[in-house]
């Protein structure tokens, strides 16, 4: 079975091996056995069912919680040549009875539904007419009322077990803690599945968290480096992204926004833009999240923090989906934590549910201002050790400094207390320096034993100071009271001189471009080398151009982890371009020597074949490649005839077997083997039992099997 499906794998997809824990979930599915997959975006999930799908007899139905996925998908799997649709209610009733007529003659392989039209009576009525292979689940956290994006119709995906007992389910997401993976079994009915469970680590971003300052400006200082990049930039709030999306456009960087203030129509119109055009900019608050499958986002940038590490853990990991480098970046000051404080004082939930809001901020917190590697502390959030530093975050490449702050975290937690605990850190800071302000005169805080006392120290880094208290939990905002600060509990170890304390020093802005606090010259920052630039917009600018004569995003023709390795590889013949990862059977036959003349600046016009100096070596490389005998004619601008009788060569030297070069149904296959073995002896000439396939097969066909059978029988 694992033959076949890595033969799925080169011929569709045009990978040569799977990753990670692939292969013995598409083993467990294939075979009939549920699973339940915890895979991290971007490490080939849909690959798990979608192999499957083609491997087993029938339908497979794909459960899919937005529209934008599915027509992503849709589109990504009928430019591979596979039979695919999608019913939702973007359709017409025409078109949807024209899918329901292909579903019921069995010229669909893959059906995209959203849990709402699966589970309605007339729908699972009409399923349980035909033949069903496989269930998908994408997206199964949904099931989860703890998770982050429940949806109430998940809860009815249960019934599938019962509606279909023999139909195996395969769930599928790339989030899920303890609990959530509980309720996802518990609900879906999957106490017999096989758990499948990935590492959380995303190795190809790059994480780096800098103080807030001057956000804007930190912002282009990160953005420097990236022109021509698409990244998301998330805000908190509306106004802002709204703000931020004009600045940038005005300093020359293309940007959309989107929140859920906008129609339905213009929120859809830049998901569009942003999924078909190439480097563009989305400034979005978290409305915009689940939909986005673009493999080629380089960078995430946070101009707010935050509310929890699985926001932060979802949100980063919309970057380098196509296992490219890419950035997580994030300022995030002290003003963040006051607002999502208030904001979760002001929330519906009840007590219970406030105090686990808070703890998921104390542990965003506890990232910010970690002094050990940030992914380390990341995956710890999620229960995963990780041995040793990575190697690929700010605080492994920068370095952490130290300080020791006991002596002014005493004098900060004092001027707190001395002042009444009712005051803003603006306040306190005015206090330590002995400035003289109106609200320190009115409220008689020059006569406080702490006024004056911290001159010795500059203002930010008495901000800094404060900052680093409230995320340690030795101080806490008071919301209900115009977010003063007040002392916690944590605090008194400290201020009786039981404790010390070491705080991480902020380091110090740079001014130059590759600035290591706007985070500079990371390896998504230099994926394109100078050299290379032209001719990396070139094969951009033709991906472009074949994009919208197909209708499809640019990543559907090729991804950018594809166009790279051209870029690198420089295949100069559709040989060597057939060994290129992403490049299948189908896309070879499409768009390789479009592309081919691209790297080797041909004036030629695209369907214009490459002379071809070696016919075996190419026929032999293009069937590996997955091309089918008619495919490989048209390519290598010869008869099919000829191809067959080379193919056959190939075959009886066995630099071919029979798999790589036909694709026949098992049963005809079988047949024609036996019409060849019938007699004892030697095999007959093809003559001899051409007639009995007439109009079946091509005679080549009977060439390949015989040639096969022969090297079969010499050995």
């Amino acid at each position: 079975m694992l033959d076949q499906a890595q033969r799925i794998l080169k011929d569709v997809f045009g990978y040569d091996a799977f990753r990670g824990n692939q292969a013995r979930i598409i083993e467990r599915v294939a075979g009939g056995g549920d699973a339940l997959v915890l895979m991290p975006t971007g490490g080939g999930k849909s690959l798990c069912f979608q192999v499957p799908a083609l491997l087993r007899e029938g339908l497979t139905v794909v459960v899919s919680p937005l529209i934008a996925l599915m027509e992503d998908q849709v589109a990504t799997l009928d430019e591979l040549g596979v039979p695919v649709a999608a019913l939702n209610s973007s359709l017409s009733p025409e078109a949807q009875r024209e899918i329901a007529d292909r579903l019921q003659r069995g010229e669909i392989k893959l059906l995209y539904l959203a849990p709402e039209r699966l589970v309605q009576p007339r729908m699972l009525a009409f399923l349980q007419r035909l033949e069903i292979g496989l269930f998908a689940i994408d997206e199964a956290h949904c099931v989860s009322q703890w998770g982050h994006d429940f949806r109430p119709e998940y809860l009815q995906l249960g019934q599938l077990a019962e509606l279909f007992p023999h139909v195996p389910r395969i769930a599928l997401t790339a989030t899920a803690d303890m609990r959530t993976r509980e309720e996802m079994i518990q609900r879906l009915h999957l106490q017999d599945a096989e758990q499948f469970l990935s590492s959380f680590d995303r190795p190809n971003i790059f994480y780096r968290i800098v103080p807030k300052e001057q956000p804007r400006k930190q912002l282009l200082g990160f953005l420097a480096e990236r022109r021509g990049d698409a990244g998301i930039v998330y805000c908190m709030s509306r106004k802002k992204v709204e703000e931020v999306a004009e600045f940038l456009s005005n300093q020359g960087f293309p940007a959309l926004p989107y929140h859920a203030g906008l129609s339905n129509d213009l929120r859809a119109f830049h998901q569009k833009r942003f999924l078909n055009e190439e480097g563009l900019i989305m400034v979005a608050t978290i409305a915009f999240g689940m939909g986005i499958d673009k493999p080629n986002v380089r960078f995430v940038a946070h101009l707010d923090l935050p509310k929890s590490l699985e926001a932060y853990y979802q949100e980063t990991g919309r970057a380098g989906r196509d296992g490219l480098p890419a950035d997580a970046w994030m300022a995030y000051g002290l003003q963040d934590v006051l607002l999502l404080r208030q904001m979760m004082q002001n929330s519906e939930g009840d007590e219970r549910h406030k105090r686990v809001e808070r703890h998921k901020l104390e542990a965003m917190l506890a990232l910010c201002e970690e002094t050990r590697c940030r992914r380390q502390a990341l995956l710890a959030y999620f229960d995963e050790v990780m041995p040793d530093p990575c190697g690929h975050c700010d605080i492994c490449v920068d370095g952490v400094e130290t300080w020791d702050a006991t002596e002014p975290a005493r004098q900060a937690l004092s001027a707190i207390y001395r002042s009444g605990q009712r005051y803003g850190v603006g306040h306190l800071v005015d206090v330590l320096l002995g400035k003289d302000t109106e609200k320190v005169r009115s409220a008689g805080h020059q006569h406080l034993a702490v006024f004056g006392i911290g001159k010795s120290r500059a203002e930010d880094e008495w901000r800094t100071l404060f900052r680093q208290l409230v995320a340690r939990g030795f101080a806490d905002v008071d919301v209900d009271g115009f977010n003063g600060l007040r002392l916690t509990e944590a605090c008194r170890p400290l201020l009786r001189g039981e404790e010390t304390l070491a705080l991480r020093r902020d380091p110090k802005p740079q001014r130059s471009k590759s600035s290591s606090s706007t985070g500079g010259a990371s390896p998504a920052s230099q994926l394109v080398r100078q050299e290379e630039r032209e001719m990396w917009e070139a094969l951009r600018t033709l991906r472009r151009k074949l994009a919208q004569e197909h209708s499809v995003p640019p990543y559907v023709i090729f991804p950018d982890a594809t166009l790279l390795e051209m870029l690198r590889s420089q295949p100069t013949t559709l040989t060597a371009m057939a060994q290129v990862s992403g490049v299948g059977a189908r896309k070879l036959e499409r768009y390789g020597q479009a592309f081919l003349d691209v790297l080797t600046e041909s004036e030629a016009a695209p369907d214009a074949p490459a002379p071809v100096t070696d016919l075996r070596h190419e026929l032999v490389t293009l069937a590996r490649a997955g091309m089918t005998p008619a495919q490989i004619a048209r390519q290598l601008d010869c008869s099919e005839k000829n191809v067959y009788s080379l193919l056959a060569e190939a075959i009886g030297r066995q630099q071919l077997t029979l798999e790589q070069a036909l694709d026949l149904p098992e049963e005809l296959l079988g047949e024609v083997q036996d019409a060849f073995l019938d007699e004892d002896g030697e095999l007959p000439p093809v003559n001899a039992i051409a007639e009995l396939f007439e109009g079946r097969v091509p005679l080549g066909v009977l060439h390949c099997v015989r040639a096969a059978l022969q090297a079969e029988l010499e050995v």
